[in-house]
């Protein structure tokens, strides 16, 4: 169970961000091509994320990317990895805020209570900050409860809407370029970074074997694909392309089912409110752990850096959504793609002392996979100044 409690906050990390925008950032592009596209970077950066659970398993005292980066890359390596990994985690956060502020005004004012979006996400990072310090454990109970909620809701919500399915809706493309799906990868490519809690997971399942970290990753990255796939052959079977294409943020998503029953709006703003928590629990365990393995082991002071600054930093990007997952995309090519290859390449060395775990984790596919890694890093960066 904590394994697989494990891979659920892995999923429930990725799925925050990717089930709220990738139908605004996707349809343009139309049912097939979006899934072919997202299954490919799929492929990518599940791979990396591998990469990562093995220079885990390898190095010392893991508890942060910090210290994976030290134990593998030096000094240098670490100081590079340090920002990338903040500027990543910053974006993150500050996207789950914003978008957490918007839902719960737009919820609240349906019973008549009239919370600021600034209010709403201000007392839900404080409070879910209390829960995160607590520890692992509780995050993985609270992750684990609210994730079979969302599954439940996210079900409920596609049985739903699979009566009202046109099929001609899925076949339907708007008129795009290929720089135009080159602009957008970046946001799908984020839908996968549940990478950034590998480290923390690493550490909490200290005792798992090569297969069963194996499997934690697995599990952990099918279950997004396989959400965002049904949820994305939902919305446009449903809205279509053209309607879905111009939304600009997650209320006017939800209110496009208006003309379903009160009840499926319902549904549906919860199910987004879950997938957001459990993504900012993900994150902010990370960037927590991050900040006492690389900055202070007092914990009020972690606090304050994980939970109080990014409310700053909401407050001046609060109309950024889709933009901030946008720019975490560029930073996390380095950081989840590169830096997990960089890292491997290091460990793999015959004079590397491993001296973390006793079972350690060593991915398959050898130099082939490794150069393939490397190609699809460069082609996603490449493609990114491109569009």
């Amino acid at each position: 169970m904590k394994l697989f409690g494990s891979s659920l906050i892995l999923a429930g990390t990725a799925l925050g961000a990717g089930m709220l925008a990738i139908p605004m950032v996707l349809a343009q592009f139309g049912f097939l091509v979006s899934a072919g596209l997202m299954f490919v970077i799929f492929l990518g950066t599940t791979y990396a994320a591998l990469l990562l659970a093995e220079a885990c398993t390898k190095s010392q005292e893991s508890t942060g990317m910090s210290s994976v980066a030290f134990f593998t890359l030096g000094r240098k390596g670490m100081h590079f990895i340090n920002v990338l990994f903040y500027l990543l985690l910053a974006c993150l956060m500050i996207a789950y805020i914003i978008g957490i502020g918007d839902l719960l005004h737009t919820m609240l004012g349906q019973v008549g209570i009239n919370l600021s979006p600034v209010v709403g996400y201000t007392l839900f990072s404080l409070v879910m900050g209390l829960i995160v310090v607590a520890g692992k454990n509780y995050v993985d109970q609270l992750n684990r409860g609210l994730f079979i909620l969302m599954v439940v809701m996210l079900f409920v919500v596609i049985f739903s809407l699979m009566g009202n399915i046109n099929l001609s809706y899925l076949s339907q493309e708007s008129s795009f370029s290929f720089s135009d799906v080159v602009q957008y990868s970046a946001v799908i490519f984020t839908s996968f970074a549940s990478m950034v809690v590998i480290p923390s997971l690493v550490s909490y399942n200290h005792e798992a074997n090569e297969k069963q970290i194996r499997n934690m990753v697995l599990l952990g990255s099918v279950i997004p694909l396989v959400c965002y796939l049904t949820w994305l052959f939902a919305v446009i079977g449903n809205l279509g392309v053209d309607k879905v294409s111009q939304f600009e943020n997650i209320s006017q998503l939800i209110a496009a089912f208006g003309g379903e029953a009160t009840t499926i709006k319902t549904v549906v703003a919860i199910f987004s409110a879950l997938a957001l928590i459990t993504s900012y629990l993900g994150v902010s365990m990370a960037l927590y752990d991050q900040n006492r393995d690389a900055i202070t082991s007092n914990p009020m002071k972690a606090y304050g850096l994980t939970f109080i600054l990014p409310l700053i930093l909401a407050t001046l990007f609060s109309s950024q959504f889709v933009s901030m997952l946008d720019y975490a995309g560029m930073v996390l090519v380095f950081l989840a793609i590169w830096g997990p290859l960089a890292m491997v390449v290091k460990v793999r060395k015959p004079d590397f002392e491993q001296v973390k775990f006793e079972n350690t984790y060593t991915v398959g596919g050898g130099q082939a996979a490794l150069g393939g890694t490397f190609v699809f890093g460069a082609l996603i960066f490449v493609s990114w100044f491109m569009g």
